[in-house]
């Protein structure tokens, strides 16, 4: 019998996969633990506008990375720290700090989380950064920290 897994079922398959299984075991543990649905034209009809609706949301989702990816190019944070006398920072510029910024200047809410730095800035100067957009897309732009 062929079933759509609602979800990961070990040996059989992962979510959304039609599987071949015996009748059996399909009737008495996959239906009444509502992990499958038989595969019939209305299900898989289903199961296809679903995989499309997820392709074009991820579409439209990497179409935004790029886009977003382009409007950093170039973008420039002025962000000022209090400092002693030989240039280092009295605290650290984070990637809080980074992530506020760079929201209000380009206008998307950019997540802290996605912006990498090796250690917190201590120092003045300028420095690279790269925010992970999306899988494979990363933007980079320059933070100038000033005292």
């Amino acid at each position: 019998m062929k079933v759509i897994l609602l979800q990961d079922v070990k040996g059989q398959g992962k979510k959304d996969q039609i599987v071949e299984v015996s009748d059996g075991f399909a009737r008495n543990f996959l239906f009444p633990q509502k992990k499958a649905i038989p595969a019939d034209a209305q299900a898989q009809n289903q199961l296809k506008g679903k995989r499309e609706s997820e392709q074009h949301r991820i579409d439209e989702e990497r179409k935004a990375a790029r886009e977003l990816a382009d409007k950093l190019q170039g973008v420039v944070l002025h962000i000022k720290a209090p400092s002693g006398g030989d240039g280092r920072l009295y605290g650290a510029v984070t990637n809080k700090e980074i992530a506020t910024a760079l929201s209000e200047k380009v206008g998307n809410a950019i997540d802290k989380r996605k912006i990498s730095l090796d250690s917190p800035i201590k120092a003045h100067g300028t420095y690279q950064i790269t925010v992970k957009l999306y899988e494979g897309i990363e933007g980079k732009f320059t933070v100038s920290v000033e005292g």
